[in-house]
């Protein structure tokens, strides 16, 4: 009977299979950490600024013009950032209670489909968002603020960090799918399945050191 390590050593004694998954994986993860890094960067720099709005407001009596709005904007594209982020860590919630009590073919299944419903996802996105941008760039659109911002200029950052997760969940689609038909079940878990606890907490103790 075919068993779990049995694949796993499979796997490793690929190297075709080993050095694509390895550089695609290495990609991503350098990818999200770009990715994060900006929105870390952008979180920190709205902090700020409310910071020294409010304290503008209460101690010196007067206000900056826009805080609310700009904030609104920093919110948008670092949270379409931060799904990046999410889907390359594995860190969106999947209710696993079941998951490792299932055979590993059945296991499969969930997780490539789960990826690939996040590709699916991610394509109607892109689909709903063209549509926005193009409104206004066809209406000339501005904000009802007295900075009037035009629209354009944070909606293209908005659409372009969505553009951003599209094409990671798409390339992990693709390759979920090239797993999932290739019967490399151990690859598909590794890489797409939920975390495990032991998995999560050997990430802790390496965050760790690494402070």
């Amino acid at each position: 009977m075919r068993t779990e390590a049995m694949d796993d050593a499979a796997i490793s004694r690929s190297p075709s299979t080993a050095d694509t998954s390895a550089r695609m994986t290495a990609g991503i993860a350098r990818l999200s950490h770009l990715v994060g890094l900006v929105f870390g960067y952008l979180m920190l720099v709205l902090a700020a600024v409310v910071t020294f709005e409010t304290i503008a407001r209460k101690l010196l009596g007067f206000s900056l013009q826009g805080v609310d709005e700009l904030g609104g904007y920093a919110l948008a594209v670092g949270s379409s950032l931060a799904f990046t982020t999410a889907l390359a860590e594995r860190g969106h919630i999947r209710i696993d209670l079941f998951h490792m009590m299932l055979p590993r073919p059945a296991r499969a299944v969930l997780d490539w489909l789960s990826i690939l419903l996040i590709a699916v996802f991610a394509g109607l996105l892109i689909k709903v968002g063209a549509s926005v941008v193009l409104d206004t760039i066809e209406y000339r659109s501005t904000a009802p603020t007295p900075l009037a911002t035009p629209l354009i200029w944070p909606q293209a950052l908005w659409y372009g960090a969505l553009c951003i997760f599209a094409l990671v969940a798409l390339v992990m689609a693709a390759h979920a799918s090239w797993a999932f038909a290739t019967g490399r079940w151990a690859l598909l878990t590794r890489l797409y399945g939920p975390k495990l606890a032991d998995e999560e907490i050997r990430e802790e103790i390496e965050d760790l050191k690494r402070r």
